[in-house]
């Protein structure tokens, strides 16, 4: 039940009428029995510096920014996490007493996810799939863990060689063709390979990275960010190859429960979350 006493949380976008994170989130406050609502708020581009300024003056405490503010919302920030500014977004926004802090929580959701299954990516081997939108927080995720290594295998070496480039002062970066013998040669030695691409998200369930899988070790951990359909095709031929496999909603639940964690000091069970994902994408 509501009451003058709710603290509010929320999530802007535009569009929003499909963000799954008010069902997940509200989930996770209901089952830890806090005093919060969680709700989704449309903001067109040219509202932002407005939609700002009033959710800070509301008293919001947080919110999670979407596509496709990421990027534009850091000019009005009073601060920048460390993690946000290297990735270059902000996906997360805690309100203390009018200060504005902005985080990047997807680097903790997808680090955290296999470290749930026992997997650590220290002093792996490393390859990345794609470098799409959530690459970067991923790249800056294997860094911070110090993976011995990190290859990127892209179809367009080019144009994903200045990301490679921008991270390359942390850790040096290989980019290659993923049709190459060069990126055939380093599936070999990989013990995690990670695919960030579209390929296989429904409704296009058939497809996936270009991998040859008599390269890659029965031992290597294999991670999808997607999560519809819970097994893609991608992961189910790893795990037909013996692999350990984990698909993207460890990530997205976990950078939800993050941003909860920074606007509250409150850790919230992330089953209950978890299963209200399920519920929601299967309406």
């Amino acid at each position: 039940m509501f009451t003058g006493k709710t603290i509010n949380l929320g999530v802007i976008g535009n569009p929003i009428g499909h963000s799954l994170s008010p069902a997940m989130q509200n989930a996770g406050i209901q089952a830890a029995g806090l005093d919060y609502a969680y709700i989704a708020m449309p903001v067109r581009n040219e509202n932002l510096k407005e939609a700002v300024a009033g959710l800070k003056a509301l008293g919001f405490r947080g919110f999670n920014v979407t596509i496709p503010h990421k990027q534009a919302i850091m000019e009005y920030l009073d601060e920048i996490h460390e993690d946000a500014k290297i990735i270059g977004a902000v996906n997360a926004v805690k309100n203390e007493d009018g200060h504005l802090t902005g985080y990047n929580t997807d680097v903790t959701g997808f680090i955290d996810g296999m470290k749930q299954q026992g997997f650590s990516p220290a002093g792996k081997n490393a390859i990345l799939l794609g470098a799409g939108g959530a690459a970067r927080a991923i790249i800056w995720g294997l860094i911070k863990e110090k993976v011995k290594s990190l290859t990127i295998g892209v179809r367009n070496v080019a144009k994903v060689q200045p990301v490679a480039d921008y991270f390359s002062h942390y850790l040096p970066i290989e980019v290659l063709d993923w049709h190459s013998p060069e990126f055939a040669a380093k599936l070999s030695g990989a013990q995690l390979l990670i695919n960030s691409t579209p390929l296989g998200m429904a409704p296009k369930t058939d497809a996936m990275p270009p991998v040859d899988w008599s390269k890659v070790q029965p031992d290597t951990f294999v991670y999808d960010i997607i999560y519809t359909p819970a097994e893609t095709l991608f992961l189910r031929t790893a795990r037909e190859h013996g692999c350990r496999t984990l698909n993207g909603e460890a990530m997205l639940v976990g950078q939800g429960a993050e941003a909860f964690r920074l606007w509250t000091g409150q850790v919230l069970p992330q089953e209950p979350m978890a299963a209200a994902l399920r519920s929601a994408l299967e309406d």
